[in-house]
């Protein structure tokens, strides 16, 4: 509550909570004695004594937030508040051993934390999502084919034994709207969906300020919401996916089948590079259409057409008034995608008689995966009995998935 208020006095957190005055006090004072509150001051006077006032100590601990793609890898240490105080990124996954990426990036945590001179006893854990459906099971990933080599490795328990940190994973999609949530970049707004696109499409929702993730952690994979039933086949099985048809794999494919435009891109003219180059060609495509090359244009506002209908669908069974688009695509693309997502819903949400959609870009959206993964282990910590998680202090207490259960 003092989190979400900015600041708020002893009165105030009655009126908020429902607790007595006695609780609040006790805990109140806990509180401080443990850093994470400070008292800043007096509220103005109502004609009676002036109450102090309390907000976080956004130094006293941190979180670190780790994005793990065959990409890259991002790398985020944020402070109590959700404010990030160091980021780095390094070369991704690749197909590479995870024993190997592991090492890597507990060398590299320990890199971030040091670089940043933060004492790693303010550290509360490490957050770290990465594309695809969770296996709850194997305590990884039904992942993409570029990382299907990860898809029974015990992440958790491997990189918390590597860097000695309560480690949470999830879903970059889901994370990215926790961080948006988390920042209040979002507002007052508690139920909005964030539209990710990354190497992959997907979504991330909050419903009344929560993180809703389905029976099994995998809700909002708009990516694969079919779209054409004779569509191209996907990954996943299915076929006309979202994914398959607006994702940045798609717009590569078709930019390199156009000689002029790979040309004037500098697209990569080995196929069999796609996966490790995809982002980098994404990126180069959308730089010749904000030249003004037509083609390349023609293809990103394709691609944001399909998104779009996928976005209207979501909004449609959400009744959502807000979404935003999110993750490393978008923040190349976003000012191109933006448009069309926006004219769509205006043009035909369901409920826009009653109200509409306002569609943003998020400010953070190249790292939204990571902050919202260090965003998780601030929520971990301190909204325990909201979540229902609480963060595993050593091996014996990681469960799958790296959560543990507290109701």
């Amino acid at each position: 509550m003092i989190r979400a208020a900015g600041t708020i006095s002893r009165v105030g957190l009655v009126r908020a909570t429902g607790f007595t005055g006695a609780t609040i006090s006790t805990v109140v004072r806990r509180l401080i004695d443990d850093g994470l509150v400070l008292e800043t001051g007096r509220a103005e006077s109502t004609g009676g004594k002036r109450r102090v006032l309390l907000q976080l100590n956004q130094s006293s601990r941190f979180a670190v937030g780790v994005h793990l793609d065959h990409a890259g890898i991002t790398y985020v240490l944020t402070n109590l508040g959700g404010s990030v105080v160091a980021r780095m990124s390094r070369a991704g996954v690749g197909t590479d051993d995870p024993p190997a990426v592991v090492a890597r990036m507990a060398t590299e945590v320990d890199a971030l934390i040091d670089g940043a001179g933060i004492d790693r006893s303010r550290i509360l854990g490490l957050g770290l999502v990465a594309p695809g459906p969770m296996n709850q099971t194997s305590s990884m990933r039904l992942v993409p084919p570029a990382m299907r080599h990860w898809e029974h490795f015990r992440l958790d328990r491997e990189l918390l034994a590597a860097t000695r940190l309560p480690v949470v994973l999830d879903n970059d999609a889901t994370a990215a709207a926790l961080g948006e949530h988390w920042s209040g970049d979002v507002g007052g707004t508690a139920t909005f969906a964030a539209i990710y696109m990354g190497t992959g499409i997907g979504s991330g929702l909050m419903v009344n300020g929560i993180t809703f993730r389905g029976a099994s952690g995998n809700a909002g994979e708009i990516g694969h919401i079919c779209l054409d039933a004779n569509g191209p086949e996907c990954w996943c099985g299915a076929r006309g996916c979202t994914e398959v048809l607006a994702g940045p794999g798609a717009v590569v494919a078709a930019a390199r089948a156009d000689a002029a435009l790979a040309a004037e891109a500098g697209l990569a003219a080995d196929a069999a590079e796609e996966r490790p180059r995809r982002l980098a060609d994404f990126a180069a495509v959308t730089r010749a259409a904000l030249r003004g090359n037509a083609a390349a244009r023609e293809l990103l506002e394709n691609s944001a057409g399909h998104l779009a209908v996928a976005a209207r669908t979501l909004a449609n069974i959400m009744d959502l008034d807000q979404m935003v688009l999110t993750g490393p695509s978008l923040a190349i693309a976003g000012s191109i995608y933006l448009p069309v997502v926006q004219r769509e819903l205006d043009r035909a949400f369901f409920s826009r008689a009653t109200h509409p959609v306002t569609v943003r870009l998020s400010r953070s959206a190249a790292t939204a995966p990571a902050i919202g993964a260090a965003a998780l282990v601030l929520q971990a910590e301190l909204v325990p009995l909201r979540e229902g998680l609480r963060l595993p202090g050593n091996l014996a207490d990681a469960e799958p998935g790296g959560v543990s259960a507290t109701r």
